[in-house]
């Protein structure tokens, strides 16, 4: 199963930057630099999270619950930095639509862990 999330994720993180990257070139008005380093710290997050609940899965159920809902959690409060930070930086030009499109990548992110770890759980009880 870890195998198979880590290709998971990497499949997303490819998909996400090449749609990036199309993006930029058809609407350069998109702040795509600052999306694929979303996309990546992201994608990083989600298999460090994912190795940390993978430990976890046989030990108490609740403990496993916890675990994912605070890296749920951390990974929110990383991608509100990561925009505050993109705010504070882009004062003058912020592109909403590239602002959604972070929480965007968030959400993508949360739903996949969320299904693998699931899936992974239902497979040890």
């Amino acid at each position: 199963m870890k195998r198979q999330f880590v290709v998971v994720t990497l499949v997303i993180l490819l998909v996400l930057d090449v749609s990036f990257r199309i993006l930029g070139r058809q609407a350069p008005e998109y702040h795509t630099t600052a999306l694929e380093i979303a996309n990546i710290v992201m994608a990083a997050l989600t298999l460090a999270v994912f190795a940390l609940m993978n430990k976890q899965i046989d030990n108490r159920p609740n403990a496993f619950v916890r675990g994912v809902y605070s890296g749920s959690l951390l990974r929110l409060m990383v991608c509100m930095v990561g925009i505050l930070a993109y705010v504070v930086i882009n004062k003058s030009k912020i592109h909403k639509p590239s602002v959604f499109i972070m929480f965007g990548i968030y959400a993508v992110y949360s739903a996949t862990e969320t299904v693998m770890l699931s899936r992974t759980a239902k497979r040890n009880n």
